[in-house]
């Protein structure tokens, strides 16, 4: 394992493409409806995941963290407007040429340009690089709630031709299951924030595991539907290929920007690294949000999953490469 965590391939990972498999093996088992099924219980864990969001969110921080309004500019645009920016037109040529699960795939390669930035991975890999740690905590946190509004309102694009739901129902889901949870952590921060600092890890785990049970559970309906029936072993290399690509055009356009604006090293890093990744929580959370099809779910995320996953890889490589250099 500490050899795979040098290249990004984390256990999580690994069980993330174990969750698929299992859910090919036998997708009868996340498909049961009810107040106790799988599903049920990945529904009711979005709402535990994003209250607690609320809850570790200090207001304060982002306050006194304003200061430096040009770094976090840069971030902020890359994640919600330079990525949407650069696979609106592939989207948009092959959402009118395409049908069925093919089209959801690439609604689902702009569904990953609409995510917000992660959190956790960001600021570890900032920290590792020895960028400027302050600031990446600022901006993942600020990315993760911006993205609950600016999110669904990209989607809207597309949505309603693609078995997603419409507008007034999103907006009842999203209070329901993501803004009423983390405003009542916002305000019980004070209260709680001890106790989720200490149980820190068993609370990441517990994300962790709804994350899993949502990709099962979608990728369950996926398969009992043969949602993937013409996706080729070819069609995921490429899919890959696209990613990668995807990975290193924002990369690299954030390092131009940041030589323009005459970044500090610390800045550089950080700026380049919370700008080019993606929540895999928030997709796997919004996918249950936005889709109404559950059938379509797993297509859906299916984008998200190999970027998320080659993300870790490059920027780990790349991160212990600058650490490296510096010292």
């Amino acid at each position: 394992m500490k050899f795979l965590k040098r290249f990004g391939l984390e256990p999580f990972i690994l069980l993330l493409f174990t969750a698929i498999f299992l859910a090919w093996l036998a997708p009868g088992v996340g498909c049961g409806e009810g107040v106790f099924s799988l599903s049920a219980v990945a529904t009711w864990g979005v709402s535990v995941i994003f209250f607690f969001y609320g809850v570790r969110l200090d207001t304060e921080k982002i306050r006194t963290g304003l200061a430096d309004y040009r770094l976090h500019a840069v971030i902020q645009l890359a994640t919600f407007l330079l990525f949407p920016l650069l696979v609106f037109p592939a989207v948009y040529y092959f959402q009118s040429v395409t049908d069925g699960p093919e089209r959801t795939l690439w609604l689902g390669v702009f569904f990953l340009a609409a995510l917000p930035s992660t959190v956790s991975s960001s600021v570890i890999m900032v920290n590792l690089a020895r960028g400027n740690v302050t600031a990446a905590i600022f901006n993942a946190s600020v990315s993760s709630l911006l993205g609950v509004f600016i999110t669904p309102m990209w989607m809207q694009i597309w949505l309603a031709s693609a078995g997603g739901m419409p507008i007034s129902s999103v907006l009842i889901s999203l209070t329901l299951q993501v803004i009423l949870p983390v405003t009542l952590g916002v305000c019980l921060h004070r209260l709680l924030s001890g106790f989720s600092q200490k149980h820190d890890k068993t609370l990441r785990k517990f994300d962790q595991t709804i994350i899993l049970l949502i990709v099962y559970t979608a990728f369950c309906h996926s398969f009992a539907e043969n949602m993937f029936a013409g996706f080729t072993l070819r069609k995921l290399l490429m899919l890959s290929v696209g990613m990668a690509a995807l990975f290193f055009a924002v990369f690299g356009l954030i390092s131009l920007a940041c030589r323009i604006l005459r970044f500090g090293r610390e800045d550089r890093i950080t700026a380049v690294f919370c700008g080019s990744k993606k929540s895999l929580v928030h997709g796997t959370v919004m996918s249950r949000v936005l889709m109404e099809d559950v059938r379509l779910s797993g297509v859906l995320l299916l984008p998200t999953m190999i970027y998320h996953a080659l993300q870790l890889i490059f920027v780990s490589i790349i991160a212990q490469r600058m650490r490296d250099d510096e010292e």
